[in-house]
């Protein structure tokens, strides 16, 4: 069995990843039986004004220093719980010492496997805005769409002055549920729950369509991996358009 590291960025999606994984193993494995986690997190606040500059390089070097970490651990590979996170990790400089999966290869390689077709994508403006989860549909065939400009920034000011806070509220809700239906009168027979924290926020009871938990997803393709059940990942860092990353079995 492998040991999974968990490169946090953000601490409430980092938390419901962990917590997924747990739960996941005790499913397959038993009560209170789960692969090895370790996590390491270096605080968000640290890199935000990286963020807001566009200084990928540099979050890349401050995400590197957790995976060294979770090297230095044992870990076998590892999952960064934040998609926005993966721009940085995108940047590819060779400077992750273990493998990992790639979030929205995750994604979209379920949504293929679901039969989806055209899917919304939520997140934050960077998400929402840079090509990394369009490149990632369209190597799996599926169609990806973006929010209007004026939700997009409306959902990245949600994002980080609520949900990133452990702050939830109706009218957040509210907001996401009319922005999926816009998704599903353009077209759209699914939508991408794209920033870890909005499942904390919007369950699929909430969504006119089937959501694609990036979240859970990822944890439950970690716990999949760290049983033997997909190939170990050879992903580190850099572009995604030549990884390989199977749907989940089952």
């Amino acid at each position: 069995m492998k040991h999974i590291g968990i490169l946090a960025h953000s601490a409430e999606g980092s938390a419901l990843c962990y917590l997924t994984m747990c739960h996941e193993g005790a499913n397959r494995l038993g009560a209170h039986h789960h692969p090895d986690i370790t996590m390491s997190v270096i605080a968000m606040g640290a890199s935000m004004p990286a963020w807001e500059d566009g200084l990928l390089s540099d979050i890349e070097g401050t995400l590197a220093t957790s995976v060294e970490r979770l090297a230095a651990s044992g870990c076998n590979f590892f999952v960064c719980p934040d998609n926005t996170a993966h721009l940085a990790l995108e940047v590819g400089s060779g400077r992750l010492t273990l493998p990992g999966l790639h979030i929205a290869d995750v994604v979209m390689a379920e949504a293929k496997r679901l039969g989806f077709h055209k899917i919304g994508i939520l997140g934050t403006k960077w998400t929402t805005g840079e090509p990394m989860y369009f490149k990632a549909a369209e190597r799996h065939g599926v169609e990806a769409v973006a929010p209007s400009t004026h939700d997009r920034n409306s959902i990245n000011e949600v994002i980080f002055e609520e949900l990133c806070r452990g702050i939830f509220t109706s009218e957040a809700r509210e907001m996401h549920v009319r922005i999926i239906a816009n998704f599903r009168d353009r077209g759209c027979d699914a939508v991408v729950l794209g920033c870890t924290e909005i499942p904390l926020l919007v369950s699929q009871a909430d969504s006119p369509l089937p959501t694609l938990d990036s979240t859970r997803l990822l944890a439950r393709h970690a716990v999949e991996t760290a049983l033997g059940e997909h190939p170990m990942p050879t992903w580190r860092g850099g572009p995604i358009c030549h990884v390989e990353c199977p749907g989940r079995k089952r």
